[in-house]
Order: C-alpha cells, then sequence, then structure tokens
C-alpha cells in the first residue's frame, strides 16, 4: 500500500468558490483530517458512476468546538453532504434539523445530508460493521452471540448494529463498568455486561460467535511497544468463531494475527470504513454505492488506522 499524500486544507467557502455553482459538493469535516480516507472514496465512487465532473469530495480541517459554524458555512455553500468524524459527531447532534432514531440513540451524527435546505443527521457505522461482516466472513449477527470488547463510540455503534441485526446476545466487556452498561442498554434485551474477571471473560468469548474488539488497543502507536493491553487474549478464540477489529493500521492488527493463529477468521477494520461511506454515498446521490471500486481504492493507501476516524 501507498501512503496518500496529506490532504491541502480548505474552507467550506472557499471549495464552493473555487468550484462554481453547478459542482455538487460533499466532503469530510474533523480535527486533524489531513489523512482522511473519506474523500478518496467517496471520489473513486464518483468516477465509477459516472459523477466524477458532477460530484466532488473534498475534507475539511474543522477545529474542536467549531462544528456550528461548519454547518453555518455548509448551508451558505450549498454542500450537499457532509461526513462527521471526531471531535464532532456529538456537537452536530444538537446543530442539524433533524435526526435519525439511530444518531439519537448514539448521541452522535456522522453523516449530514442536505435535503431541501434541511441538515438531516444520522450514523451509518454500524450499517457499515455489519455490511463488513458480510462480505469479509459471509457473516450474518441474526439469532448470534456477540461479544463487543469496548464502550466508546465506536463500541456503542457496533451493540446497538449487531441488536438491530438481530443478534440473540450481546455482551460488552470495557475495563468502566459504567459505561459497559451504558453500551449493553442499546442492545435492549440482549444486552448485558461481563464483568473483567478471567472466568466470566473466557465463558463470553468461548461461548460466542462474532468477537469485536472496538477498541484503539493494537492501533499503530496507541501502546508502548510490547505491551498487550487487551481485554481478550486472542488465544482465547477458536475455530468457528469470526474475530473483527476497528482498527485498520496496522493491517492486520496483531491480534487479529493472533485470534485467527487460533482458529478464528478474521476481519479487519477497513471494511467498517469502506461500507459506511458507501452507504453515505448512497443517501447523497441516491444510487447504489459501487462498493468494489471503494475497496480498490481503499485498499491502495494506507490508512491512519483510528476506529473513530473518517
Amino acid at each position: 500500500m501507498v501512503s496518500p499524500e496529506p490532504l491541502p486544507v480548505v474552507t467550506i467557502d472557499g471549495a464552493r468558490a473555487d468550484a462554481g455553482p453547478e459542482t455538487r459538493l460533499v466532503g469530510v469535516i474533523g480535527s486533524p483530517i489531513s489523512h482522511s480516507l473519506s474523500p478518496l472514496l467517496h471520489n473513486a465512487a464518483f468516477a465509477a458512476l459516472g459523477l466524477g465532473a458532477t460530484w466532488h469530495s473534498l475534507a475539511f480541517d474543522v477545529a474542536p468546538g467549531q462544528a456550528a459554524q461548519a454547518l453555518a458555512a455548509m448551508r451558505r455553500a450549498d454542500i450537499s453532504g457532509l461526513s462527521v468524524t471526531m471531535p464532532h459527531k456529538a456537537d452536530v447532534v444538537g446543530l442539524v434539523d433533524e435526526c435519525t432514531e439511530v444518531a439519537q440513540r448514539l448521541n452522535a451524527v456522522n453523516c449530514i445530508v442536505r435535503t431541501e435546505g434541511m441538515l438531516l443527521g444520522t450514523n451509518t457505522d454500524g450499517e457499515g460493521f455489519v455490511a463488513s461482516l458480510a462480505r469479509g466472513a459471509h457473516f450474518n449477527p441474526a439469532g448470534r452471540r456477540c461479544v463487543v470488547i469496548g464502550a466508546g463510540g465506536a463500541a456503542r455503534a457496533v451493540v446497538l448494529a449487531l441488536a438491530h441485526a438481530g443478534a440473540s446476545r450481546v455482551w460488552v466487556l470495557n475495563r468502566t463498568s459504567e459505561r459497559a452498561t451504558t453500551a449493553a442498554a442499546l442492545a435492549g434485551r440482549a444486552g448485558s455486561v461481563v464483568s473483567p474477571g478471567a472466568r466470566a471473560v473466557a465463558e463470553a468469548v468461548g461461548s460466542a460467535d462474532l468477537v469485536v474488539n472496538a477498541t484503539p488497543f493494537g492501533m499503530a502507536g496507541a501502546s508502548p511497544a510490547g505491551e498487550d493491553p487487551w481485554l481478550v487474549a486472542p488465544q482465547l478464540l477458536h475455530a468457528g468463531q469470526v474475530a473483527a477489529d476497528l482498527v485498520y493500521a496496522p493491517r492486520p492488527t496483531r491480534w487479529l494475527v493472533e485470534a485467527a493463529a487460533a482458529g478464528a477468521r478474521a476481519v479487519d477494520g477497513l471494511g467498517m470504513l469502506v461500507h459506511q461511506a458507501a452507504a453515505q454515498l448512497v443517501l447523497w446521490t441516491g444510487e447504489r454505492a459501487p462498493v468494489e471500486a471503494m475497496w480498490e481504492a481503499a485498499e491502495a493507501a494506507d490508512p491512519p488506522g483510528d476506529p473513530e476516524a473518517g
């Protein structure tokens, strides 16, 4: 893979002035944002759909606390849609005109759709994750038992999506029990918390069909060299299970390599990134997303790997 060049810094108003009134502009807001893969994925899709001359995606570096100004510029510059990444997902919930139920429950928006002057906020992270399981492991969560490691924004999106997909049990394991309880509640009656004791963890993981690392542990630079801050040792997994890691750099992560060595089928985090972007593209254009073209673009790049990034 080849590391993509840092994206140029551009403002929303400046992008509209440069593009002219006829171009349909979309983009991603976040900070830092210069290595986001979202514009690459969007523009690869536009090219595959024959829309490259009329649609274009850009990255907009929006400092923490400046989401309101960004959305005001979005309205002013007639931007068709925005992907939203850290640190703005929660702030945007209160800034759009309307939110979908999923975005409300997660208190996080990762996609804004402009429709007849109104801004709709939604969240495609969980949808993207479930789609990545189908493509990467032919795995359908319906009726299956799942363990989600972590309770942050990405983990909560996964918990809710697994419940919506019909998982029979969604266990949440986290170092902070209060956050684990909040995340597990998103799964309703299917949700429960795994206590961090070795026996409870081993029992839950051993009986699961799917185990998801939804923490940043294992991401390049996330932990000191030689340290393994895993809540679930990959050796606990076994044949017949699917192991998914939301981190996508390094690709695959060490946790995923060792889980595969233990017999599990591995699904890395690049799929969630691609499929959540594909779902956004459908909302913006009304066209069927050219997922394979987006995969080709993603696999040719060397992504930064943050499961919360877009």
